[in-house]
């Protein structure tokens, strides 16, 4: 069963475009895995440092055990403490519907 990931970040202002560069590595990459469904980056069309990541992969222990374990994520697991202004906000949702129109 596919998991999803809401994932917030509250960005430094000084750390916006190194979150991007170091995220869109992150994303580039992540394409490329066979667990993975799809992913969306949000803007805060209010607050310029505030953003929101949906991510779908197919298994949540995978997840845990190989994806967050990539090598491609680590110089993006290290900077979040300078990127962030406070811990990301994480929650984990089971989906039940998806819609899209090509």
């Amino acid at each position: 069963m596919s998991v999803a990931y809401v994932i917030g970040f509250n960005v430094r202002p000084q750390q916006r475009a190194r979150f991007m560069r170091l995220l869109t590595g992150v994303l580039d990459a992540m394409r490329e895995e066979a667990m993975f469904v799809s992913a969306t980056l949000h803007a805060d069309p209010q607050n310029p440092d505030r953003f929101l990541l949906h991510e779908i992969w197919r298994d949540h222990q995978d997840v845990l055990d190989v994806q967050l374990a990539r090598t491609y994520r680590q110089a993006w697991h290290e900077a979040l403490p300078e990127l962030l202004d406070g811990p990301r906000d994480v929650s984990i949702w089971t989906p039940i519907r998806s819609d899209r129109r090509d």
